[in-house]
């Protein structure tokens, strides 16, 4: 897979320009702004979503989580030979204080996401040209994407992996668009029959509407809250803040049942919407570099790898529940080993009723001692009776 250890917590960012139409991006409002906007209806805000013509911009993204997770940032900055040096080094039966998330591959890097801050530099121009700067205090890493070769370079290794983009992968944004048109089972021609699509099908578990308004970025920028209308879910509130003169994304913050602070935020704290230097989506290695090639699949490769996963990995996910309140049940024979047989999960879960619990603000995961694993952003208890119930 063409990730390092690490790069998996900033991936999103490097298909960007999906995200922004998408509207995910975010950042905390910031204090003692005092704006005061024309007053828009929540349509009105997601109209502004869906005309936005942003293809181009550079800025400095922060991500921010406080699920009640360790900090895994140390162990992230720790390379598996540090790991195996302190190893040797540390007294008989203080082995336990060396890191050992530092070598429990993929699930630490999904766990960096959601503990602890991180900071990237961000800058696109256009559907294809991606370059993202993540750095860490020992660490820098670099992805670039032109559209036609891929680059992800790590500064800890001095490793460079490269990848050629298949030529079947480089349709454009609106050509996506327009093949998702032709499949739709509504008429979403015009942006405002899209809002009121998406307000529509959210309605039934969702109420949306226009905070307060801020600033994000320098920028005024108007709220848009989604709340879920049930009680069953660990989540409070999603806020999404829109740039009030471009209509982009700048915000999202995630609030957590019965937590005061932010559970979640990632977004910008400083954005240019001019186009960046197009040799910044160009990638040379530094002398001395480590180069790894890495094939991309083309698409037909990759629908037909799926199909095999799909028969490696056995029966589909079992979804019950609606919405916020949905659980997601993984039999054990599909169970990643990664999961069902790591140390890392050994440290963080709870021996509950019925299994191990891993829990956070937002989400809780339970481990049956039969080998299933069922998750969702629900209290545990809900994940025991579905539990129970199959």
């Amino acid at each position: 897979m063409f990730v390092s250890r690490n790069s998996l917590k900033w991936l999103p960012a490097v298909v960007v320009p999906a995200v922004v139409v998408a509207g995910v991006i975010a950042l905390p409002l910031q204090a003692g702004a005092a704006v005061d906007l024309p007053d828009k209806t929540p349509e009105q805000v997601l109209l502004m979503v869906s005309d936005s013509t942003v293809t181009s911009f550079s800025g400095t993204v922060e991500k921010t989580a406080d699920l009640g997770l360790p900090n895994m940032e140390l162990s992230a900055g720790l390379s598996p030979g540090m790991v195996d040096q302190m190893s040797e080094s540390i007294p008989e039966g203080m082995e336990d204080f060396v890191p050992g998330a530092a070598t429990t591959g993929a699930l630490t890097s999904a766990l960096e996401l959601f503990s602890g801050s991180q900071t990237a530099r961000v800058y696109v121009d256009g559907p294809t040209n991606v370059r993202v700067q993540i750095k860490d205090p020992l660490d820098e890493r670099n992805i670039v994407s032109n559209g036609t070769d891929a680059w992800l370079y790590d500064s800890q290794t001095n490793t460079a992996t490269h990848a050629e983009i298949p030529a079947d992968l480089e349709a454009t944004v609106e050509e996506k668009l327009a093949a998702l048109q032709v499949l739709a089972p509504a008429d979403l021609s015009t942006p405002a029959q899209v809002a009121d699509r998406f307000l529509a099908e959210i309605d039934p578990s969702t109420t949306v509407s226009v905070g307060a308004d801020g600033e994000v970025a320098g920028r005024p920028v108007y709220e848009l809250v989604l709340t879920p209308k049930t009680t069953d879910t660990l989540v409070e509130t999603v806020a999404i803040s829109v740039d009030s003169e471009t209509g982009m994304p700048l915000q999202l913050v995630v609030r957590a049942v019965g937590q005061e602070a932010p559970a979640f935020e990632v977004g910008f704290t400083s954005i240019d919407f001019s186009a960046p230097s197009a040799d910044l989506f160009e990638f040379t290695p530094p002398a001395g570099a480590t180069v790894e090639e890495q094939e991309i699949p083309s698409i037909k490769d990759a629908t037909d790898a799926r199909g095999e996963f799909g028969e490696l990995m056995g029966a589909s996910p079992v979804v019950t529940g609606e919405a916020w309140s949905s659980i997601v049940e993984i039999v054990a024979e599909s169970v990643p080993t990664e999961l069902s047989d790591n140390p890392l999960v050994a440290e963080l879960a709870t021996e509950v009723e019925g299994g191990r619990l891993l829990s956070t603000s937002l989400v809780n995961v339970l481990l049956t001692t039969d080998g299933r694993v069922l998750a969702g952003s629900v209290p545990v208890e809900q994940l025991q009776a579905a539990a129970a119930a199959q």
